[in-house]
């Protein structure tokens, strides 16, 4: 007999980044395994060096970094800590991204831009990514980006059923807070039974993040309106909308997002807003500023969804089971 054989064993570990380790922790919690342990500090002149403490030949290598603020800094980190997984001869490398980076670059809007979300795609794959997994991407097409599998998965299920348990659902409306967050908003309709308001808006192209409100399409007087978004940045498109929502005479204005990037001016905004309670998922971490003071904000893990999905990714099962029964 020529050869060696095998036991055929497959092996499953988890790596985290410096980005978020509590959402890390949190995973590996529940998939009932520890982190590797990794060194990880910054030279001098701000290189990044990283060195698994642990073995990772012949393992299938999950590798978690959220990009959260300083956002470039974090992302060369989970590009080297990729290809560190990759000259260690890793069996297949699955980076999950809880928030992915510069998703909001996925198209040409006027002449002479990047598409940066396609060249973050570029990046993971030439560094040695196999697969990625991510959670509530600003667009769904970011997925053809990456030339493999990507496992989309959706914060809604958490979120809905949260604002579902605590609302009268008889006066809630599902608002979508731009004409883009429409698909979403529907099916968030579908879960709780509510029906659909949408707030028109329009967006200076020269100035960042800078939104004029027009007019809400849909009934909303005397209702409680639960705004949906996949991310909120500095607060200034939501709290405009929320104020759009009290004008036409809305009873209360819940607002909900996956991504709380809460950056600038965010805080204040937040504070200062008539929105009775803003929901997000711990896909980042929430800011020192919001954490201490503001109690109408709420936090949902999503470390359980992730854990599974993990575990359906690593045992060849169907990710989309977990949002799809018939699948």
């Amino acid at each position: 007999m020529t050869g060696i054989k095998t036991t055929g064993e497959k092996k499953l570990m988890l790596f985290s980044g410096r980005a978020h380790p509590e959402l890390a922790k949190e995973v590996a919690e529940n998939l009932g395994v520890a982190l590797v342990p990794t060194k990880v500090f910054d030279f001098a002149n701000g290189e990044i060096y990283v060195r698994y403490q642990e073995s990772a030949r012949g393992a299938n290598c999950f590798l978690m970094q959220s990009h959260t603020a300083p956002i470039n800094k974090w992302i060369m980190e989970q590009l080297i800590m990729i290809d560190a997984l990759k000259r260690a001869s890793a069996r297949s490398i699955t980076v999950i991204l809880p928030f992915f980076g510069y998703a909001r670059q996925d198209k040409k809007h006027r002449g002479r831009e990047p598409i940066s979300a396609r060249l973050i795609a570029d990046l993971l794959k030439c560094a040695g990514a196999d697969r990625i997994l991510t959670i509530d991407l600003h667009t769904d097409q970011i997925q053809g980006f990456f030339d493999g599998p990507v496992d989309h998965l959706f914060a809604l299920p958490l979120l809905a059923d949260y604002v579902g348990a605590k609302v009268d659902r008889s006066k809630l409306t599902v608002v979508s807070p731009d004409a883009g967050r429409v698909r979403v908003a529907d099916r968030w309709c579908d879960r709780l039974g509510a029906p659909l308001a949408i707030v028109h808006k329009r967006r200076d192209k020269d100035v960042a993040n800078q939104v004029t409100v027009h007019e809400v399409v849909g009934d909303v007087k005397g209702r409680v309106c639960v705004l949906v978004d996949d991310m909120i940045d500095t607060g200034g498109t939501i709290c405009a909308a929320a104020d759009a929502l009290f004008a036409n005479g809305a009873e209360d204005v819940i607002v909900t997002a996956t991504h709380g990037v809460l950056s600038g001016p965010a805080a204040d905004r937040l504070k200062n807003s008539k929105v009775s309670e803003f929901v997000f998922t711990n896909t980042l971490p929430t800011p020192s500023e919001l954490e201490q003071g503001l109690d109408k904000i709420t936090v949902l893990s999503m470390a359980p969804t992730i854990a599974r999905a993990v575990r359906e990714v690593f045992e060849d099962g169907s990710v989309t089971s977990l949002f799809d029964e018939q699948a």
